[in-house]
This record gives structure tokens, sequence and C-alpha cells, in this order.
């Protein structure tokens, strides 16, 4: 049977024939849209993040994290052409309205057009960051992209250069949509949606979160804006300021990453699941049918008996392959805090791993935790993506209480460790921060402490941490925060670390499967393997064996010696 491995990153939809969907198992998948199968499938190398169909619906366009976009016939997904010239993520590519051109948004701050024979044709750099999002301006040959970098950029191919640049106040804008009539609308991490006609800009208060995708219908004049606040909204734009005739909450399988507009007044929906789900805007109804979990893990915990725990995208908690709980949500994280073990994923709530139980309920989806005792008491703080650590106690009857919310970061928290009396943490701003864990005072936060999205971090003892990112840099910090650098094997972004109890070994592991280890006292990288070709999305060391377990989104659990 077709269907996805792993969570569904992207989807788009041709009329009401076709709707294809890109994964983080590496798929590509087109389905018939009357009867929801499954018609082909094609694989990238590594993460397939977004797709498109072109306007006459015969080819699709996707783009991966194998640093590539490339073009498929319709509907049995031949390759036609690989666009590779790309030094880092592609995270989204777009068919010119009328000529044979593609454009493709990288995360090595480059935009690029590229036509159907894979020839490139211009490269635009300006961008100081990575570039999230690209679209053609209609009725010209020019391109608008958004960036980390808090701008918007015009390029031209006429001039072969930038045209205009729209500062969007430093604040980070992951998507964009371009009418036939000119008007840029974005979507920022403030949870804004902005309307830029001409020379004005009108501000509206969208989400309570950042707005994650924009998808318009230029035909309809209507807009959909997807946030981790978990709510769809759907605008009618036929008038100078955006007006709200729709919203709803997401099921918890839909992830609001990506959406289409499909047949009728249907869109359909990236999820966690082994398919897509429909939503039909006119009679405010969800498809109702099952969408299949998989199997990925996202978060690995061997216990002291030697068995190990694992959590994924289902949200399913298994003891060495044996159903635990459900929790409902997908979720990213295994911390032991006294008697529980706490998760919690997209739906922002904490759980107890071992009993499915909710133990807290926050606003934003949660990516990270970790536990430590002070003044006698056993706390964790829980990283969330809108930046805050939740601080929560643990209680005399087995229970959580939320204390209050460190502010740790401006923005999504992507690992938090614990060493010595510092309480330590990265975001995806590439930014670190130090609390002081006797007092819960801040003590500092480095604004670079790397030069690409810091992915995680564990502590080594006495005050020492490391930390890993997607400038493929293991960095090592010490209690004064003197960071020593540590060029890594990996080739492609490195997702996780971990490390022995004595923090000696340090662990990292990356998106496209591989898994090294470095020894500090020898400084050194003493193990390089690849046990899978999907991305490890999780380490943890083993102290019973002495070893790593290396979790992947193929839904594996892979031992790692050291």
């Amino acid at each position: 049977m077709i269907q996805h491995l792993g969570p569904i990153s992207g989807i788009a939809a041709w009329q009401d024939a076709y709707v294809a969907t890109a994964g983080y198992d590496n798929q590509v998948i087109c389905w018939d849209q009357a009867t929801g199968k499954a018609l082909s499938r094609s694989l990238h190398d590594h993460l397939a993040n977004q797709c498109q169909f072109s306007p006459d619906g015969r080819y699709l366009l996707t783009s991966s994290s194998d640093y590539s976009a490339r073009l498929w016939t319709v509907p049995d997904l031949r390759l036609k052409a690989v666009f590779a010239e790309q030094e880092d993520d592609v995270e989204m590519s777009v068919f010119h309205p009328t000529k044979e051109w593609i454009a493709t948004a990288s995360r090595d701050h480059r935009v690029r057009v590229y036509d159907f024979s894979g020839e490139l044709l211009a490269t635009f750099t300006g961008h100081t960051a990575d570039v999230i999002s690209v679209e053609w301006a209609r009725g010209a040959d020019e391109l608008i992209s958004s960036s980390d970098d808090g701008t918007i950029k015009r390029w031209s191919l006429e001039s072969g250069g930038l045209i205009a640049d729209l500062d969007m106040n430093g604040v980070e804008t992951d998507t964009i949509a371009i009418s036939s009539g000119g008007t840029i609308f974005a979507g920022n991490d403030d949870g804004e949606l902005i309307v830029i006609a001409g020379s004005g800009r009108t501000v509206v208060p969208a989400h309570g979160a950042g707005v994650k995708r924009l998808v318009l219908d230029d035909g309809r004049d209507l807009l959909v804006s997807l946030s981790y606040d978990r709510t769809m909204r759907l605008w009618d734009v036929s008038g100078d300021t955006p007006s709200q005739v729709d919203a709803t909450d997401l099921p918890d399988d839909v992830w609001p990453r990506s959406c289409a507009f499909a047949g009728g007044t249907t869109l359909v929906f990236a999820t966690f699941g082994a398919r897509y789900r429909g939503y039909d805007y006119r009679t405010r109804t969800w498809e109702t049918a099952e969408v299949a979990p998989t199997g990925g893990v996202n978060a690995v915990l061997p216990t002291d008996s030697g068995e190990v725990l694992t959590v994924g995208d289902a949200g399913e908690v298994r003891r060495d392959g044996a159903l635990v709980a459900r929790t409902g949500s997908l979720c990213n994280f295994l911390t032991p805090l006294g008697q529980l073990v706490l998760s919690g994923g997209q739906l922002g709530k904490v759980f107890d791993a071992l009993t499915g139980k909710e133990l807290y309920q926050h606003h934003s989806p949660l990516n990270c935790a970790v536990a430590f005792e002070r003044e006698g008491e056993r706390y964790a703080v829980v990283g969330a993506y809108t930046g805050e650590g939740l601080l929560l106690r643990l209680t005399a009857d087995g229970g959580v209480e939320h204390v209050r919310d460190l502010p740790l970061h401006a923005n999504a928290v992507k690992g938090v460790a614990v060493s010595g009396d510092f309480l330590f943490s990265v975001a995806a701003d590439a930014s670190a921060t130090w609390y002081r864990i006797s007092t819960l005072e801040p003590v500092a936060t480095v604004e670079d402490a790397h030069e690409k999205i810091a992915n995680g971090c564990v502590g080594l003892a006495d005050g020492w941490f490391a930390t890993v990112s997607r400038d493929l840099v293991l960095r090592l910090f010490d209690p004064e925060r003197h960071a020593e650098n540590v060029a890594t094997p990996h080739t492609h972004s490195v997702k996780c670390v971990a490390a022995s109890d004595d923090g000696r070994l340090v662990a990292t592991g990356s998106y496209d499967g591989r898994v090294a280890l470095y020894d500090r006292a020898e400084g050194s990288w003493t193990v390089d393997v690849r046990p899978t070709t999907a991305g490890i999305s999780c380490l943890a060391y083993d102290a019973q064996r002495k070893g790593f377990v290396a979790g992947s989104y193929d839904g594996r659990v892979h031992p790692i010696d050291g």
C-alpha cells in the first residue's frame, strides 16, 4: 500500500483531479482526488518539504532537504529535471505563471531561477538568513521572497538584481502570497497578517502564535492562514482589509504547515499521519475518515531496567515496541520527573507518558524538556515554540504545578539542558541562554551561539554544555560561556545531541541518518555511521549498555556503540 511513513510536510492540489503530498519519510505521493487513492510515489534523498503543481497540471515540483528541487510528470511521477545548485535545504519552489521557469528558496540565503531542463538562469543574493518562502509576481518576471532576516525582497530577472526591500520590523516572516493585482500578503511570527499594497501597509492581528502558511485562491479572493495556535482562518481579501469568513480549530492529526485549495469548496491539509485530511469551508466540516498514524520516533528514553521507551508522530508511547499509553498528540520529548515521564508536542499539552494523562495545557506547541532538583524539590522546564520555558514543579500527589514561565528566547526553544547550577537553552534564532538554577534568574544570552538554527543541547557536567546546529558545528561551552568549535563529519543539518553520563562522549545525529561520536578526552571523532537513510530524530545515552540509542523518522531505534 502506498502511504506516508512519516509526517506530511507539504501538500498541493490541482483542480478536482489530483492531490500531491511531500513527507518527512522522503516520499512524494500523487493521489486521485475523487477516490483518495494513491496513484504513484517517488523519493527524494532526504526530507521532502513542499510541493506544487504546474498551472496546467502536467508537472509536480518538489522541494527537499537533500538540497534539491525536482520536477516530475503527473500523475506517474517520472523524474524530468533536478535543480541541484542549492547549498542547503530547499524550503519552497514555485512555477512561473506562464513560462517554463521555476524559482527556489533555500536556507543557503539565496533565490534561484531555472528552466525546465534544469539550467540555472539566475541567482539572487542579498538575504542574510534562511529564505523560507518565494512567489512569482503576477504579470512580471519578478520574484518576492521572505526570509528569517526579517525582510521581504523583490527581485527582477530583467535587471538581474534587487528592486525592492521591505523591512518587516525584524520579525521573521515565514510565508507570503501574491495576488494578481500585486498585493502582498505576509504572515509573521507575531501571528499578524500584513497586507502590502503599493506603498501602504495594513497589519491585521490574526492568530495567537506565529503564522506558518498562507495559501491564496486568487480567483475567489480567499486566503487561508495557518498558525501554531492550531487554528485555520479563512479571509475574504476582495477589499482593502482582509475580512475573516471562517475559523476552525485543527484536528489533532493536522500539521499547520501546509494546505491547499482542492476541488469545489474543499481544503486539503498536511497531517502527521499516513495521508492528508480534507475540510469543506462551505459546510464547515472536517473529513471524518481515520488517518492512520505513522510510526516515526521523536524521542527515546533508555530505562534502568534495560528497556527503551519511545514516542513520536502518533503520540503512542511504547516500551520495546509494546504500546504503553496514547497521548493523542505528536510528542517530541521523554523526560523523567519523579515517578512521571513528561512528554508533549504539537497540542501544547504536557502528558505523563506512562499513562497518557494530561498534566498541563500551554498555548503553543512544545519541543523539549529537562528535569532538575532545587531546594529539595523536583522541577522541569519545558521549552515552547513561542520562546518561553514552562517551569513545572512535581507535587506531593504525583502531579505537576505550573510555577511560572521563564522568558528564555524570542524564538522557538529547540533544546534545554542542565549542568552544575545552570539551566541552559538554545533556540531557532541561533541564540543560547543561561539561567542560574539556585535563583531561577537569567545569567546571560549569547545571540549568535551558532551561525544557523540551533537544534539541540545537552549538559556535560560541571557547568559545561554541548550544542548542535544547521551550521554543522559542535560547540562546547565552558562555565564562563566560552565556546570551543568542533567541526563535525556531518554534511546535513545536525538535528540532535546526547552525552554519556560523565560527559566524555558526545553523540550527534543528522537529518540524513548519520550518527557520530566525539571523544572529548581524545579530541577526535571515534565513530561515524549511517544506520538509516531516514533522518535521526533523537539520541539518548543508555547507561545499562554503555552506548547510545538513536531514534529515526522511519520508526526504528538504532543502537550505537561507543
